[in-house]
Parts: C-alpha cells; structure tokens; sequence
C-alpha cells in the first residue's frame, strides 16, 4: 500500500514538471515570435525607407545629367562666340588702323613712311639676306601619336636629310631616328621602325635641335651638348656663360634654354634673373658653341608655352595656364625691322592642349609641333618684312 502511494505521489510529480516545462517552452515561443515580428516590422521599414532613398539618389542623378547637359551646351556657345569675336576683332584691327590724335598733312606722312622704308630697306640689305616673316598659318596636320604630353620631334633644319627624329620627354636620353617620314608615321607606338641613339647624358627640357647632322641638346647641368648623329659620339660642349637661369617659357617649366635655327644659323632662348620679366636671345656659332651676341627682348615670360626663330625675328609664342587657342603675340627682330606693334597677330588653329615645343624648318617653311602627345605640322603663310 505504502509502495502504490508512493507511486501515486511520483507520477503526480513528474505531471506537475513536465506541464511547468510545457508553460516555460510556451512562454519562450512566444516570446521568439514578438521579436521575430518585431525584426519583420523593421525590416520592412527599412527596406521602404531605401526604396525612397533610391528613389530620391536616382531624381537627383537625373537633375545632374540634365544640368550637366545645359552647362555643356552653355560652354560650346560662349566657346563659339568666342571665336566669333576673336576673328572679328583680327579683322577690324587689319582693316581699320589707328586713327591720329591730330591732323596731319597726308603728303607728309607718306613722305616720311617712303624715308623710313628707304633706311630700312639698306640696312637691311647690308645686314643678312633673309627677309621674310610670318604672314599667317595656313594649314595644320596631325602626322602622329606617339610619347607622353611633352617632348621634341624635328628633322634636320640645317641639311637635305629626310629623317626624323623623336625625343620623347622632358629628362630621358634615348633618341629615335626614323629613315623618312614614312617610317614615322608607320611605326607603332613602340617606335619599332626607329633606330635608337643612348646618349651620354639625360637631357633637360624640350628645347633641342637636329642641324647638319649634329643633335643640340641641354643636359641637366645646363651644359650644351653638340653630339653628333652619324657616328654617335659627343662632338663638343659647352657651358652656357649666363647664370642665375629660370625656366624660359612660363607654360614649360621644364626648359631652361631653347635651342632654335633659322636661315642665317643657331639662336638660344633663355631667360635669368637679371632680365626677368622677359625674355633673352642669343646668337650662337654652331662650329664652337660661343655666344656671338645677345639681346634682351620686351617679350615677357608669363604665359609663354614655347617660341622660334625666322630670319633673325623671335616669335614667342603664348597661351593661358587652361589651354586654349595659341598665339604669337611678341615678336622681337634683332635687326630691328619689326616691331611687336607692326607684327600681325598670329593665332594658331584649335589643337588638343599646348605645345611644349615648336621648330622651324626654313627649307620647308613648316613648324614641327608637340601637341600633347601629338606630332603636328604647320605650314606658314611668308611675306616680305618690309611690307608690314
């Protein structure tokens, strides 16, 4: 009796834990279920609020691309007109010239104009056998694109030769010469077809010059080096008597000195502190590297991007630190037959950045230019300089 009350009072106990156990077991799924409703209700808020942040990121993108659009459309109308006030402002100024302050007799005038060319005209003639000067560009064509932002390419200003030559950079020391300008155009971007000269030292700048089958070039040092391309040695150097240099061009900072040629021999464009703001020219013998004479120009070094030489005259060469449409807008003739108020306004035609470099080539009349990694040519338009 004693063992069946003591089974009675086991088995109600188990009942009573195992219901305890059910009511805990309840109480927890219930409670995992408001908070499983409660991550829902979050959810889904939150999903609705990215939805109306999406929504509103993607109006907005929408508004930009719009004005993006208007401001692009604005800005090719001030470019255009722009260019329709600059041609017609070179046009008003060669068809109307200044008027005089004051009255003076017409016949005098023209005397004295007929005097001054008559002066100008003997001396000239017993100064050099060169007389012309840029009238206008006349045409412009890419040939190649090949090298970095900036470096040098030209032929041989002072000979019959046909090749070409690159010097890609403002601080390497290998030069590719191209067989003709075939070759040039022709070869891939690895200049393959080119025949590779190491020289003895870097150059500095994009100031070189290819003539008579010599490479002029400014080392780091500021030494000019004379290193000649037929046999592949250094001919000759020199260290460039000036002191105190600062970059030439304010555009290219990367050149000290530039080197340039024309129909009566070799020039160097420079500048140091002494003279700055401006501009220097210098006359060198290309047999001794000496500097024969030296002028310093009104032409100023702000905003110039790079320049050249055409019987005697230095034409420099300007732009704005935005690129956009070079011009020749100083010119300083040593022998003093052009002034920079008689010089016509020169503009270049629309290119891709700035020139780091320009060379003239007198046989051909043509500028060899290095526009942002384009190898361009410009024809010029000539004209007699005593006919300004």
């Amino acid at each position: 009796m004693r063992a069946l009350v003591l089974l009675l009072t086991a088995a109600c106990l188990a009942g009573a834990q195992h219901q305890a156990l059910i009511d805990y077991l309840e109480r927890r799924l219930l409670a995992i279920e408001d908070r499983i409703s409660l991550w829902h209700e979050q959810t889904t808020r939150y999903a609705a609020e990215l939805r109306d942040l999406k929504q509103q990121m993607v109006a907005q993108l929408d508004n930009l691309d719009k004005e993006k659009e208007s401001l692009r459309l604005n800005l090719d109308g001030v470019g255009a007109r722009v260019d329709r006030v600059e041609r017609e402002m070179d046009y008003m100024e060669t068809q109307n010239g200044a008027q005089p302050c004051v009255d003076v007799d017409d016949k005098l005038v023209e005397q004295q104009v007929t005097q001054v060319k008559e002066r100008n005209k003997a001396r000239y003639a017993q100064l050099s056998d060169c007389s012309e000067m840029i009238s206008s560009i006349k045409a412009m064509k890419i040939v190649k694109k090949l090298g970095g932002p900036k470096g040098m390419w030209t032929k041989d200003v002072g000979g019959a030769s046909g090749k070409v030559y690159v010097l890609n950079g403002t601080d390497q020391g290998t030069v590719y010469e191209f067989a003709s300008l075939q070759d040039f155009t022709a070869s891939p971007d690895d200049a393959s077809l080119a025949r590779a000269l190491s020289l003895p030292s870097p150059w500095q700048g994009t100031g070189h010059l290819v003539y008579e089958h010599h490479l002029y070039y400014v080392s780091d040092q500021l030494r000019v080096l004379k290193y000649d391309l037929r046999n592949s040695s250094l001919a000759d150097s020199a260290v460039f008597p000036a002191a105190d240099h600062v970059p030439v061009y304010g555009l290219t900072p990367e050149t000290v000195i530039d080197l340039a040629a024309d129909e009566e021999g070799l020039w160097v464009v420079h500048a140091t502190r002494r003279n700055l703001p401006h501009i220097s020219l210098a006359k060198m013998d290309a047999a001794t590297l000496d500097l024969e004479q030296s002028w310093d120009t009104p032409c100023p070094t702000e905003n110039a991007e790079a320049a050249f030489v055409i019987c005697g005259a230095l034409y420099v060469v300007y732009n704005a630190p935005q690129p956009g449409r070079s011009r020749v807008q100083c010119v300083f003739d040593v022998n003093g037959l052009v002034s920079g108020e008689e010089a016509p306004l020169v503009y270049f035609p629309k290119r891709y950045g700035a020139h780091s470099s320009l060379k003239y080539n007198p046989r051909e009349q043509l500028l060899y230019a290095w526009d942002d990694g384009y190898q361009m040519v410009y024809r010029l338009v000539m004209k007699p300089k005593l006919e300004v």
